[in-house]
């Protein structure tokens, strides 16, 4: 933390801890290409995983945000998907192998990635995650995951062995806005019946997670486990959750 935020976290008692979760509880097995080009060789296509890397963050960064305001509850599985499967279909045609999923069925082959993703198959537990959990915890503090990610999260934190680690899952699908807007943020405070005071996020976003954290009230710290941000201050940035701990016990 740093500035007035950091002198206010040191007299604050943090009582709940929110994490985003991709990049910062757990990353893809691999990278996505080699997870996409692996599917598609159960249908017999070679993919070129090294373009469908390349190709990925555009596609990510162009697609709509993963928040569907007004939508019904029951409606929401279905949204996400239609998201995900748009985002696909264009990565694969600019990546070159959409002819040859369409000849073998692009629809079953994203449907295989779809399930796929939602699964542990996919995903890695960072190392530092299940102790830091387990500390934060004994101290105790609740913790929260507030995430960007759709719905599929739920059953993969259980498939991962995380989900008893949570006491609330707030997810931009259902809350209906994305990072960094401070409303997902307000929903967790909601869920958790906290002030903003008492609550510490922490996720690997300068705007989604340290910035959108603060303009909610919150304290925030950017988790900055490969060294890409190091303009943000040493108050304000961790390279490892269990460099968590010591703000905790409000020896940091």
């Amino acid at each position: 933390m740093s500035g007035d935020q950091g002198a206010r976290g040191r007299r604050d008692t943090i009582e709940v801890v929110c994490l985003d979760a991709a990049g910062t509880l757990i990353h893809v097995r691999g990278s996505v290409g080699q997870q996409y080009a692996a599917v598609a060789r159960r249908f017999g296509v070679d993919a070129d995983a090294a373009a469908l890397d390349a190709g990925f963050p555009a596609a990510f960064r162009a697609a709509p945000p993963m928040a569907f305001p007004g939508a019904r509850p029951d409606a929401v599985p279905a949204l996400e998907r239609g998201l995900w499967r748009d985002l696909v279909r264009g990565l694969v045609e600019r990546a070159g192998c959409a002819r040859a999923l369409d000849a073998v069925g692009f629809e079953a082959y994203f449907d295989a990635l779809y399930a796929h993703f939602g699964t542990p198959a996919a995903w890695e537990v960072f190392a530092d995650v299940r102790p830091a959990l387990e500390a934060i915890r004994a101290r105790p503090c609740r913790t929260a995951l507030v995430s960007n990610f759709d719905g599929r999260i739920v059953p993969l934190l259980r498939g991962l062995g995380l989900a008893a680690a949570f006491d609330a899952v707030v997810l931009s699908s259902r809350v209906g806005t994305v990072k960094p807007d401070p409303r997902i943020f307000e929903a967790a405070l909601r869920a958790l019946g906290v002030p903003a005071r008492s609550v510490l996020h922490v996720g690997d976003s300068p705007r989604e997670d340290e910035a959108g954290a603060r303009a909610a009230g919150l304290h925030a710290v950017l988790l900055d486990r490969d060294g890409r941000h190091p303009g943000v201050s040493p108050d304000a940035r961790i390279t490892s959750l269990l460099e968590l701990l010591p703000r905790l016990d409000g020896r940091a």
